[in-house]
């Protein structure tokens, strides 16, 4: 009985030490699958492709950027024109085309409401029969400020030249085949000005993307074509900028801005006056 005694109060002792370490080996084990599950967590979102009589349209072409994790082996509509599909909450560029259908272009945004993550989604498209789908440049409608439209991955964005002189700057230095002189130029990179459009830079220029194009315009009515890859810095490695500043001084007449292509021979592709740039798709 004397040695029951003696070692009795050792047990709670034990006891509370082993629970601690299953404790804490729970949190370690548990901790990050659970937050993992959390920042995965996807709902159901229905795409119904449908033609300008409602009726659905069977087989249509479905492409999202970002694309789903994991993406589907092959993402089209079913033969009632639907595709469901499990989404994380996020903005999407969402591309839709079918045979003998103009193509749809779009940004949709998916959210989870708390407690909601298994309620439906439902994102209508309308095709129209034969529509050429073709691009349209935007140009701006406030004065003096510059404009970058890249649908469906953003709406457009506006920037005055007072919001533009406090983006970060570089600087580069290019000879100029007009007027025959070594001209510094301050502006911001045009991949820069891309990203604040979500336009497809870096990792996520590839597959389709890489049919993308971009139209710089001038109130002048001047404009030029390059193509994405053409001013992605991990594509290639001459500098394209949208400049403010030449030899440290306003553009004056060639501002407020001016877009600058550094590898160029000639600047014709130098674009005063600009006021606008648009991101195409080829096809």
């Amino acid at each position: 009985m004397a040695a029951d005694i003696s070692l009795s109060p050792r047990y709670p002792s034990t006891m509370r030490k082993s629970n601690l370490i299953i404790g804490l080996l729970c949190t370690v084990v548990f901790a990050p699958l659970a937050l993992k599950a959390q920042h995965a967590a996807t709902t159901s979102v229905t795409i119904r492709v449908s033609d300008q009589t409602g009726a659905g349209i069977p087989h249509a072409q479905i492409r999202l950027v970002p694309a789903p994790e994991p993406a589907p082996p092959k993402i089209e509509t079913d033969d009632h024109g639907q595709l469901s599909i499990n989404l994380q909450a996020g903005g999407y560029a969402l591309f839709v085309s079918a045979q003998g259908f103009g193509k749809d272009t779009r940004h949709i945004d998916i959210s989870i409401p708390d407690g909601q993550a298994s309620a439906n989604q439902i994102v209508p498209v309308v095709l129209e029969v034969g529509r050429s789908g073709g691009p349209t440049v935007v140009s701006t409608a406030v004065e003096g400020s510059l404009t970058l439209t890249a649908d469906p991955y953003h709406a457009p964005v506006s920037l005055s030249p007072a919001e533009f002189r406090a983006l970060t700057h570089v600087t580069i230095t290019v000879h100029n085949g007009h007027t025959n002189a070594t001209e510094t130029y301050s502006g911001v990179p045009l991949a820069t000005l891309l990203a604040r459009v979500n336009a497809p830079i870096g990792k996520e220029l590839h597959g389709e993307a890489m049919t993308s194009y971009l139209v710089a315009g001038g109130s002048d009515g001047y404009s030029v074509v390059l193509s994405l890859a053409e001013v992605d810095p991990s594509f290639h490695e001459g500098q394209v900028i949208v400049a403010d500043t030449r030899d440290g001084q306003p553009l004056g007449k060639s501002g407020p801005f001016q877009l600058i292509v550094s590898d160029d021979k000639r600047p014709a592709r130098w674009v005063h006056n600009l006021d606008f740039i648009t991101l195409q798709h080829a096809r």
